[in-house]
């Protein structure tokens, strides 16, 4: 008989190991699931994994490896602050579709007007929008003792029906032929997130990603907030003891995640996405939470989860195009990455020991 014993401490080992063992696992189980479909598993797979990277159009897709790992990154780092300290931010979408339009509409506002000011007022706009709404949650957590879960998954139904009335009506294009949408932000010289290298995929939203993962590193390892935050989730009855007030980390830690993940909108509306549509969000928001497990909360290990997920996205549009693969078996793909790491993670902190079944 086969039973879980708890470790007397979590396992280093395959603290480092469960992430690995993870996408292994779920390259196995999705080339099986691609076999079904009638694909090539192995072709799949190297499609989906190795194509971006070694192929001979791989000077096209690396740029894009920036271009979309860097509002995972962003978005995840903030998330980590959260969840180190238990608390769960679900609706970093929600916040990531509300920083766009701020900063959107910051931007839209001063059109055509060239001046090199508008772009930092959209980062702040776009920063205090996340922070805004990552609030919403937190003061009701603090205040009332709602669950932040429910509240901030909820608050992204409400940023997405926002960003559909924004997109026909105020901050519709209005030479734009009557098509729902906003002027192209990437063609207004003082509102374009633009590559700062051209061709390169470096824009002004990876720089902060960069920035980012920098100072999460130098906060959760050197800092008192960051010892703090750490005690919070691992033991909060000896937080409160140690001086740490439940209310002031709640919405620190929820105007973190909101701040990024509002910057991270910003940059993707004002750059690689270009204008506010209504389906501007792809998910980003809540890929990110994936990225941020996978990581293990560390803020190296995000940027590597990061450029991994980044993968995922661009190896499974070239698998949709060139192999007839359906856009869900990637979605189904990104989620049991997810699933199989919460699976193999229960052995940092449990045992398989074998045991004689007693006798009735």
């Amino acid at each position: 008989m086969i039973v879980l014993e708890k470790r007397p401490q979590p396992s280093r080992a395959w603290s480092y190991a469960a992430p690995v063992l993870a996408v292994v696992l779920t390259m196995l189980v999705g080339g099986a699931l691609f076999a079904a479909l009638g694909k090539n598993p192995v072709e799949v797979i190297r499609t989906i994994f190795l194509d971006p990277l070694f192929s001979q159009n791989a000077w096209f897709y690396r740029p894009q490896l920036l271009i979309k790992g860097a509002p995972l990154v962003l978005i995840a780092v903030g998330l980590s602050f959260g969840f180190r300290a238990g608390i769960w931010n679900i609706g970093a979408e929600g916040q990531y579709i509300i920083g766009a339009l701020c900063g959107a509409a910051v931007g839209l506002a001063f059109y055509p007007t060239e001046n090199r000011l508008i772009f930092p007022l959209m980062i702040a706009a776009g920063a205090f929008g996340g922070w805004v709404w990552a609030m919403i949650p937190g003061v009701l957590r603090v205040r009332f003792g709602t669950n932040e879960i429910l509240v901030s998954l909820m608050l992204v139904y409400v940023a997405e029906s926002l960003l559909a009335a924004m997109a026909l009506g105020p901050l519709k294009n209005p030479e734009g032929m009557g098509f729902p949408g906003s002027r192209n932000l990437s063609q207004y010289p003082s509102a374009a997130n633009l590559d700062l290298i051209s061709g390169s995929g470096m824009h002004w939203g990876v720089v902060f990603a960069l920035i980012a993962v920098i100072l999460a590193y130098v906060v959760l390892s050197r800092h008192i907030f960051g010892f703090q935050v750490r005690l919070a989730g691992q033991a909060p009855r000896a937080a409160r003891f140690a001086g740490v007030n439940p209310a002031g980390m709640i919405l620190i830690c929820m105007g973190i995640s909101g701040t990024l993940a509002g910057l991270a909108g910003m940059f993707e509306v004002a750059g690689p996405a270009g204008q506010v549509t209504i389906d501007f969000n792809v998910g980003y928001g809540f890929t990110a939470i994936i990225v941020a497990f996978l990581g293990r909360l560390h803020p190296v290990g995000i940027l590597l989860a990061g450029g991994l997920m980044a993968l995922t996205y661009i190896g499974g549009g070239i698998a949709q195009s060139n192999l007839g693969l359906p856009a869900a078996a990637i979605s189904l793909l990104q989620g049991m990455l997810l699933f199989f790491l919460l699976a193999v993670d229960v052995l940092t902190h449990y045992r398989l020991r074998l045991t004689q079944k007693a006798v009735a």
